[in-house]
């Protein structure tokens, strides 16, 4: 999980986006991906894969299983 909240931060600072950006991309509350981050709670499928589609990216390389 740990590799997971570091690609998450990384990503979104390539993206320049904020917290609050992704959050309403993902059509979620900002503490709800505040704590993604954290590591304190895990997306669901369907976030995820929004996750990966945001910041162009595979699920795979958000989970630490493929380097980019």
């Amino acid at each position: 999980m740990k590799i997971f909240c570091e690609r998450l931060i990384e990503q979104r600072k390539i993206n320049k986006m904020t917290q609050r950006q992704v959050a309403e991309a993902l059509k979620i509350k900002q503490p709800s991906y505040i704590r993604y981050e954290k590591g304190d709670a895990q997306p669901s499928l369907e976030s995820l894969v929004a996750l990966a589609n945001l910041f162009d990216v595979s699920v795979d390389y958000l989970l630490g299983r493929v380097e980019y």
